[in-house]
């Protein structure tokens, strides 16, 4: 994997191409987003989408395509022209997940244009406020001494939030029941209300019921602490799980042979964005930040992600049910 260093030198080198300023859209964009408003790639697109209209000089339009773990926003993409006025934000789930679990009518790397990485996400382990588990290690016990009653919510198939649970499932032998949503929106207010017994959520759309005191954060499935909830242990930590981690981004796609300049061009608005300190500001405060990559950097990316987790998955157990 590339380091964030690296990538930030070399996004800011294409930047600086000549070429950057050659295309101009004449048109509204849309930007399809394959899950229901209100998650966390909604709100990163809105975000984002805001900033980089000023800049390319024509509206932004946020399009949420729902359904099938995002596949069906990527289709859509997929099939739309290439000249600019549809693009994608696509995640891990849609870019990587879902075409290692999933037979698909396109493929990542040939039917899309990569166009850059756009934010890391945290997210975060949570139980609805009313469930009597203090730690993770009482939530796995719980599952041992059940198994396949407890439910753990995602906002969608192949998503961070549902190969998380899957491998929570192989690496703590315990065995629990996968509920897919459309988004992150819904899912929230199931888990609340007490509808799912967990999620690994993003943070966008779970810190301010952490905050409230109606869900109750357990651990976070990264390598290290996050800043946002120092106090909360990494899953590795909280239940002696070494190795456990899940990594969750999204990106910026455009349709197959989507030309050059326009590459050149979104990605230039892409990244600047990025920099603008209310956008960073205001994705910080939903747990999201800045990653940008070049294109070119993006397709490693989605490559190296693919290779690590096709032979997690097949352990796992982890398909499209």
């Amino acid at each position: 994997m590339l380091t964030r260093r690296l990538i930030g030198a070399t996004s800011l080198a294409l930047l600086a191409r000549p070429a950057l300023a050659q295309w101009q859209p004449t048109r509204p964009i849309r930007v399809l987003v394959g899950f229901a408003p209100g998650g966390g790639t909604d709100i990163t697109t809105r975000t984002i989408g805001g900033k980089m209209q000023t800049l390319l000089g024509q509206p932004i339009i946020v399009e949420n395509r729902p359904g099938a773990g995002g596949n069906i926003a990527s289709e859509a993409t997929v099939n739309a022209p290439a000249d600019g006025s549809v693009l994608m934000m696509g995640t891990i789930a849609s870019l990587v997940m879902n075409p290692i679990m999933t037979p698909l009518s396109f493929d990542v790397l040939t039917d899309l244009t990569t166009i850059g990485r756009s934010v890391e996400v945290t997210n975060v382990f949570v139980v609805p406020a009313d469930r009597p588990w203090r730690s993770l290690p009482e939530v796995i016990a719980a599952a041992r001494a059940r198994p396949d009653t407890l439910t753990y919510g995602s906002s969608g198939v192949g998503g961070a939030g549902h190969v998380g649970g899957a491998l929570l499932d192989s690496m703590a032998d315990i065995k629990t029941v996968h509920v897919p949503y459309r988004g992150g929106g819904q899912l929230i207010t199931d888990i609340i209300s007490g509808k799912v017994d967990f999620s690994i959520a993003t943070a966008a759309t779970v810190l301010p019921h952490i905050e409230s005191g109606r869900l109750r954060a357990l651990a976070v499935p990264t390598a290290r602490r996050s800043p946002l909830l120092p106090n909360v242990p990494t899953v590795a930590e909280a239940a002696s799980l070494p190795g456990y981690e899940v990594a969750n981004w999204y990106g910026m796609m455009g349709p197959r042979a989507l030309p050059r300049p326009i590459v050149e061009r979104v990605h230039g608005a892409l990244v600047e964005s990025l920099r603008d300190p209310d956008v960073v500001a205001s994705l910080a405060g939903h747990g999201l930040e800045p990653a940008p990559s070049t294109p070119e950097e993006f397709t490693e990316i989605i490559r190296a992600e693919t290779a690590k987790w096709r032979p997690i998955l097949a352990r796992a157990g982890a398909n499209a049910n």
